[in-house]
């Protein structure tokens, strides 16, 4: 039997047992008010189990104790707001990838290809994203990354990381978010595992910070050598002109950032720096992934702003991925929230990067035409941006064993009839509405993190509800507390458990109009969508109304013409429009917020034209979303203001037709500093 494979099954096994002993106390504890096992040896299992699933993140089983209902550990870290979002970088691999990263900011910023840009790069560092907010030099609060705008407070944790001060020292201001990486070095993660039996070893330095971090018992975070660089800054009441300056500011408050670092504005020299810390990395006492390239002019940062979750003036250079060879034993067919079928690869378990990797998604079929995959060969695999599995190549084929693999001419959940659109890769389900894989997945996206966020409700129990009819859809969810005595007398379920799981539904049903929208799951709609829709329409009533005239979207700047058909399709099925009306009334949405700005253009709808001198046209619709104006991508008799500049052609000539109030970029330049 292979060495990992065999481990895997070991661990599995220790897992489900973890899951029943954990399950049964639970039972004696919330059910029966007759607890077993006093609480430091209940919290020795959690730990455990929390332990495995660190380590083992593909071993976590759908039963596993840390996403049960009602369960002791759940709700154990506080939330925690950050005051500015912690955003995530966008990532490049080579040399090209840098060059497009830095005309792209040459172009927004409306600057000369030729002119050099001041770059800081320094490594990055695979640990765990942290942001430190210092209130009149006194540490407030410390909280991971979370979603980027809500984190765990894990304040209590920190107290023993020597490099993060309690009170800042120098001339501090304010208030100031600090962020940076918390991670142990490989000499203190091999001293942590030597101390650690071997079914309980961590598998990398990663797992075991986020690990120690993420203790529960805070002494057991405290008792672990974690350490913390800072590599950011969120919200401040100081204005900083440069990166690097406000590094050396930094040093000053007693706070470290990596040493190993680079302050240039040549771009070969960013590259070159790129493959020296690359040739350096084994050599480092910390796991590194890539190099974090930045803007060091902060000011050009703010103008630069965000695009998607994105900011535009970083960027993260990674590394090459690990690979590794295995092979393909068999396929299955995964179907989607939207009714994508996808080709997944079983394989036999190879260990890539601490992480024991059992699957890898082949995409699609054309995607495995082209690679000429088959089951029976030995392919080489990744894990793309050392997250995601995926296949590279054919290595060897066994021509005695191999066998082809075949798009399916139905629904391998359902049995609905499959078709593909053109210019598609992706073959789909026609069965919306009637196949379970896309109502399972309906539901599972509607209660995620990133949409209602409905605490101890994850797949299992949307599955367990859905199997026994209690739920048929999303809005059914509501109506639980109406299958009280069913639910109660499920196992593993009792009555304290079910009044959680109500009490967190509950408090799910205050939502913002954009995580809503998202929350639909309609297709090409993701987060960012969903805030562009959320901005146009500012509340749920004009979004529901969009069934009457959906030719406004077509005029959204930003929504895509595949998003726009998606809406469009969406809404064209009259049990969508239901669901929605019927939806709003059971949830308290919020309304888009709208600015508050008093500049001239604040509300207003406006389109450029033309071609702007002194900004780019990104800038200046950038500039003016940031006011709270409305961007639109055609010229109608709703357009309040036309921003003209040279060679502006047929939108300038409509608009004077329509008789539109025209500015010249000077114009607009001088109303929206105003």
């Amino acid at each position: 039997m292979n060495k990992h494979l065999g481990e895997s099954q070991k661990i599995i096994k220790r897992l489900k047992e973890l899951a029943k002993l954990i399950d049964k106390h639970n039972h004696h504890y919330h059910n029966e008010d007759k607890p077993k096992i006093n609480d430091a040896e209940y919290d020795k299992l959690v730990r455990e189990n929390l332990e495995l699933e660190s380590k083992y993140p593909k071993l976590k089983l759908t039963e596993s104790i840390s996403s049960k209902v009602g369960a002791r550990i759940q709700n154990k870290f506080v939330k925690s707001s950050h005051l500015s979002p912690m955003h995530s970088l966008a990532n490049g691999f080579n040399e090209e990838d840098l060059i497009e990263f830095d005309e792209r900011i040459k172009k927004f910023l409306n600057i000369n290809l030729e002119q050099k840009l001041e770059y800081i790069c320094e490594p990055k560092i695979d640990g765990l994203s942290l942001n430190l907010t210092y209130k009149k030099g006194n540490l407030l609060t410390a909280a991971t990354r979370g979603d980027g705008k809500i984190g765990e407070n894990v304040t209590n944790n920190i107290q023993n990381i020597q490099n993060i001060p309690i009170s800042l020292k120098g001339n501090y201001p304010e208030l100031i978010e600090i962020r940076g990486e918390i991670f142990l070095s490989k000499s203190d993660f091999q001293k942590i595992n030597e101390n650690l039996e071997s079914s309980n070893k961590f598998s990398n330095p990663r797992n075991a910070a986020a690990g120690s971090l993420r203790q529960l018992d805070y002494n057991i975070s405290r008792s672990r050598p974690l350490k913390f660089l800072a590599h950011g800054i969120g919200k401040a009441s100081k204005d900083f002109i440069q990166f690097d300056k406000f590094y050396e500011n930094l040093e000053t408050f007693g706070i470290v950032r990596n040493k190993l670092n680079l302050k240039t504005s040549n771009l070969k020299s960013v590259y070159d720096f790129y493959k020296q810390v690359d040739s350096k990395r084994s050599s480092l006492d910390y796991d590194i992934d890539g190099l974090v390239v930045k803007l060091n002019s902060l000011s050009n940062q703010k103008r630069l702003g965000i695009v998607g979750k994105n900011p535009r003036w970083s960027l993260a250079l990674k590394f090459s991925a690990e690979k590794a060879k295995t092979l393909i034993k068999d396929i299955d067919f995964q179907v989607g929230r939207t009714g994508s079928i996808t080709p997944v690869a079983r394989l036999e378990s190879v260990n890539i990067g601490g992480v024991i990797i059992s699957n890898a998604t082949l995409h699609n079929f054309d995607e495995i035409r082209k690679k000429n995959i088959q089951i029976g060969d030995v392919v080489e695999i990744q894990r793309a941006g050392d997250v995601i599995p995926q296949v590279l190549r054919v290595t060897k084929k066994n021509t005695n064993k191999t066998k082809n693999i075949e798009p399916p001419k139905k629904c391998p959940v359902c049995e609905g009839a499959t078709y593909k659109e053109k210019n598609e890769a992706v073959l789909r389900c026609t069965n919306t509405y009637g196949c379970y894989a896309q109502q399972i997945s309906q539901i599972i996206h509607f209660i995620s993190k990133k949409a209602l966020n409905i605490d101890g409700f994850g797949e299992k129990q949307a599955k367990q509800f859905y199997d026994l009819k209690i739920i048929s859809n999303i809005a059914d969810i509501f109506l639980l507390e109406k299958n009280k005595n069913i639910i109660e007398n499920l196992e593993g379920w009792g009555s304290l458990s079910f009044k959680n799981l109500i009490s967190s539904i509950d408090k799910s049903k205050t939502i913002n109009l954009d995580k809503f929208i998202y929350s639909l799951g309609i297709r090409f709609i993701g987060e960012i969508n969903a805030e562009i829709l959320a901005k146009e329409f500012k509340n749920i009533d004009n979004f529901i109304s969009l069934s009457d005239n959906t030719l406004v979207l077509a005029n959204i700047d930003g929504l895509g013409p595949k998003a726009v058909s998606s809406i469009i399709e969406y809404f064209s099925h009259t049990q969508n429009l239901s669901l929605i009306k019927k939806l709003s009334k059971i949830l308290d949405i919020k309304n888009n917020i709208v600015s508050n700005s008093k500049n001239f253009f604040n509300n207003k709808s406006i389109i450029f034209t033309g071609t702007l001198n002194s900004i780019s046209r990104d800038e200046a619709k950038h500039m003016a979303k940031e006011v709270g104006a409305k961007i639109l991508s055609s010229v109608t008799k709703n357009t309040d203001y036309v921003i003209v500049g040279d060679k502006a052609g047929s939108k300038e000539k409509k608009a004077r037709e329509l008789n539109l109030k025209i500015f010249s970029e000077k114009d607009f330049l001088k109303k929206i500093k105003s």
